[in-house]
């Protein structure tokens, strides 16, 4: 089948985006390739066609697997649950899914018709987990949200510059397709450099122009932040339609949801420290249109593909072009007329300024949070190597008298240091040890309930009475028998739960530091990124598209004739 067949069988759609066709062809024919394509752009398409279609030339039979590397476990799920409706055999592996459950999938994966398995790069790091992967039929490696490679790109994850070795563990070559929606110039070579996708003499890359022909792109400014939300009010009652409206912290999502239903706009609030049944309805009533607004922080969006969202509204400024870029983008998916506003005050300013310190503490105070939280989860010195540590940050700054914002960017900067791995707020699968000996297990007086339970966790998780084992399946009677098993330390048990997650990759240390690629470099180069971004809002000479183009290397692009700067000055395409 050819790959336009292929896309009206499994997909329904009679035609390609542009350059989704050349990204598609260069992979088929074996070439290295990254393809740059703004939001919207339909970039998961470009590995699942050509998988699909070896699939097809392969008779259908097993054999054929797409290796997709992505560092969010929502857009992980989303897609494998999209995949499943088409019929199409997908599984994910990611932190917190029970090793049964991993075994279970690198088996499907190994021996039936499977043709994604997506995994978070940190996954790439475990010997165990290579040993695995390289018992899979693997014929294409998908790298998504590739600007995570380069330590320039505003969401550098250190595992990412360990994928060029995965090619190594496989006796035939296996092609690399880079996906990413934002890379400077840069960045873009960085990605290149780490892949060695410059090894090959045929490796392609392709750039999607920047400009969207249905998205406005406008600057409000206003004196302060009680005229912000004045502008808010006014922007969403005048455009109709769904909205985005992003923020910087968790209280004001909720504020301004709060706002917005007082003046009889629908709007509910989204961030990541509610629990995923939480988020999952809120999210499922705004895209269903419930509610017409959702006002969020950045944990929102990624994967996210309702096509008729009319404006995307920035009430705080963002910490760089590609961040601002990449959620505007969400807007007018459809083609439909939409617009990109962003919401701009002399303190925003100030309190970018601001951000420059919070993000990049002095070096001391970087090693103190080491040893602070090391303490706080009782990690002796010399200890801790390979364990992963549920992190509530409130309790941890309480107890250790630490300023948030800045325990949160050292831990960050530690992790990109190599010290330990760090991942923000995520809802963990409660976790089981059994404290007893089977032996002494008949001699507790133990009710039928919780005998049955005990024989149960002892057939389905292995090594459950040396470590703590992820579980599935816990309901409200199972909860109540593991607290009561608790109670008498028959069990440990830690509950679902909402919090940081945290794995020493070495043992803890005496002394740590900071390179200078990780604190003075990074640091220049955020300093870098948040001087365009403001730019962008106080500029009032140049197309704004023009601007947005010119950072990410497009020098050439023409006017976009109906932003707010060329309303103003009456400038045409």
């Amino acid at each position: 089948m050819t790959p336009l067949q292929v896309l009206k069988k499994y997909f329904g759609y009679d035609s390609f985006r542009p350059l989704q066709t050349e990204i598609i062809n260069s992979v088929l024919t074996g070439n290295d390739t990254l393809a740059i394509l703004p939001t919207g752009g339909g970039k998961s398409l470009c590995f699942q066609i050509p998988t699909l279609v070896m699939a097809e030339q392969n008779g259908g039979q097993n054999g054929t697997l797409c290796l997709v590397i992505t560092p969010l476990i929502a857009l992980m799920k989303d897609q494998v649950e999209n995949l499943k409706q088409r019929d199409i055999r997908a599984a994910a592996i990611y932190t917190g899914l029970p090793y049964e459950k991993q075994r279970i999938a690198l088996d499907n994966c190994q021996f039936g018709p499977y043709r994604f398995l997506y995994v978070s790069p940190e996954r790439l790091v475990s010997d165990d987990f290579r040993k695995r992967l390289a018992q899979l039929p693997v014929r294409l490696i998908a790298v998504d949200e590739a600007h995570c490679i380069s330590q320039w790109g505003h969401d550098f994850r250190p595992s990412y510059t360990r994928i060029a070795e995965i090619r190594e563990l496989f006796d035939h070559r296996i092609p690399i397709l880079a996906l990413t929606a934002t890379a400077t110039t840069e960045v873009a070579q960085d990605i290149v450099r780490h892949l060695s996708l410059n090894n090959t003499d045929d490796w392609k890359m392709f750039r999607q122009s920047v400009h969207r022909d249905n998205l406005n792109y406008i600057v409000r400014y206003c004196s302060d932040s009680k005229e912000k939300q004045q502008q808010l009010i006014h922007i969403l009652s005048s455009v109709q339609g769904s909205a985005i409206v992003y923020v910087r912290n968790r209280k004001r999502t909720e504020e301004l949801a709060q706002l917005l239903d007082d003046n009889r706009i629908t709007a509910n609030s989204y961030h990541a420290g509610l629990d995923t049944l939480e988020r999952a309805a809120r999210q499922e009533s705004w895209r269903k249109t419930q509610c017409r607004v959702m006002v969020c922080t950045n944990a929102f969006g990624m994967g996210i593909d309702k096509p008729d969202v009319r404006i995307v509204l920035h009430y705080d400024l963002p910490d760089s072009p590609e961040a601002y870029f990449q959620e505007a983008g969400r807007a007018g998916r459809d083609g439909q007329n939409a617009y990109c506003v962003l919401l701009y005050a002399p303190e925003d300013r100030v309190k970018a300024r601001k951000r420059v310190s919070d993000n990049f503490p002095p070096e001391e105070f970087v090693c103190r949070v080491y040893h602070n939280t090391c303490d706080f989860l009782q990690i002796g010195e010399g200890s801790g190597l390979g364990h992963t540590f549920a992190l509530h940050m409130d309790k941890l700054c309480q107890v250790m008298h630490l300023p948030l914002l800045q325990t949160y960017a050292a831990l960050h900067l530690l992790s990109q240091a190599g010290w330990i791995e760090f991942h923000d707020e995520q809802e963990t699968q409660p976790r089981v040890r059994i404290n007893v000996s089977r032996e002494t297990m008949y001699e507790l007086n133990l009710n039928k309930q919780q005998e049955q339970l005990l024989q149960f966790l002892m057939r389905q998780y292995t090594g459950i009475f040396t470590d703590l084992q992820y579980i599935s399946g816990v309901d409200d009677a199972m909860h109540e028998l593991l607290v009561s098993l608790a109670q008498r330390h028959i069990v440990t048990y830690l509950p679902r739960t909402v919090a940081c997650a945290l794995t020493m990759v070495k043992e803890r240390q005496a002394d740590v530091f900071l390179p200078q690629r990780v604190w003075a470099e990074r640091r220049k180069h955020y300093v870098t990124r948040l001087a365009a971004m403001i730019e962008y809002a106080e500029q009032k000479q140049f197309c704004r598209e023009q601007v947005l183009a010119g950072y990410f290397g497009e020098v050439d692009a023409p006017p976009c004739g109906k932003c707010d700067v060329c309303r103003t000055a009456k400038i045409t395409k």
